[in-house]
């Protein structure tokens, strides 16, 4: 419930504010939307499931909720790069922002983020339908996460397992990369600016994102990159609830709190509410 009033306020300050017409909080407003939808591919079922004293789903229903689960994952992956890019000319070359960043290069790259991520999560979700699972039907996790299938399976998991390899390699090189050149060109920018409160002021701008960044990637190399044998079934369940419902309730929280545009909107707005 956090998740969702956190986001949906965002995301109608956004919406409602004159002031946050620029293409940082369009992105944003497309991460509050992410957020929400993150969430409720994994915590209604559960809280179904812990109401009603049961603990079944069909194999069909996680099957799609690990296909959104891996499609919204992967729309992570790609807006928080182009969010990246956004900082990157802010910083870097403020001139050309607003001709570079415009309305029209907005939309078509929220349109492609989409898009890529539903794209992304198909050959996977394929492969993984196609397993037979006859050890077990037992998982033990909060959602159908692809680690967990893969271990059920009695039959040849290489394809999926090849193409989880292929994407993983395909993130890296378009989203994490360009990400931290993005932001080693921002240090050494910010670095340059001869005033401390320059400096500041020049950083201030990236820090919510830049943290939102560090949350992210850090919970996934935690997750998929490290060898299994590192964390128990215990600790990746307490990390993948951290990734799949604690991060979406707590980005809206670290853009909004030190975020001086967007306390001044929501005085506008709580004060044009009031007079109407």
């Amino acid at each position: 419930m956090t998740t969702l009033v956190a986001n949906l306020l965002l995301i109608a300050l956004i919406a409602l504010s004159s002031l946050l017409l620029t293409p940082m909080y369009f992105f944003l407003f497309n991460l509050a939307f992410l957020d929400i939808t993150y969430t409720s591919v994994t915590s209604p079922k559960l809280i179904y499931i812990s109401v009603m004293a049961g603990c079944t789903m069909s194999h069909s229903e996680c099957i799609i909720q690990y296909t959104f689960f891996v499609a919204f994952t992967s729309v992570e992956y790609f807006l928080l790069t182009v969010m990246s890019y956004d900082r990157y000319m802010a910083v870097c070359r403020p001139l050309h922002y607003h001709m570079v960043l415009n309305r029209r290069f907005c939309r078509i790259a929220s349109l492609s983020i989409w898009l890529c991520g539903f794209i992304f999560s198909i050959p996977i979700s394929v492969t993984t339908s196609q397993n037979v699972y006859c050890s077990s039907n037992v998982i033990n996790h909060f959602f159908c996460d692809i680690a967990v299938l893969l271990e059920l399976s009695c039959t040849s998991t290489a394809s999926t397992q090849n193409i989880i390899l292929f994407e993983g390699a395909l993130f890296l090189t378009t989203c994490f990369l360009p990400t931290v050149v993005s932001y080693i060109f921002i240090i050494n920018t910010v670095s340059k600016i001869k005033s401390l409160n320059g400096k500041h002021k020049a950083f201030s701008t990236c820090a919510s994102h830049l943290t939102t960044v560090i949350l992210f990637y850090s919970v996934i190399f935690t997750l998929y990159m490290m060898p299994r044998a590192s964390l128990t079934q215990d600790q990746r369940k307490i990390i993948s609830v951290l990734f799949s419902n604690v991060i979406p309730m707590l980005n809206p929280l670290v853009y909004s709190l030190r975020n001086k545009d967007i306390k001044k909107a929501l005085k506008m707005v709580l004060r044009s509410s009031t007079l109407v």
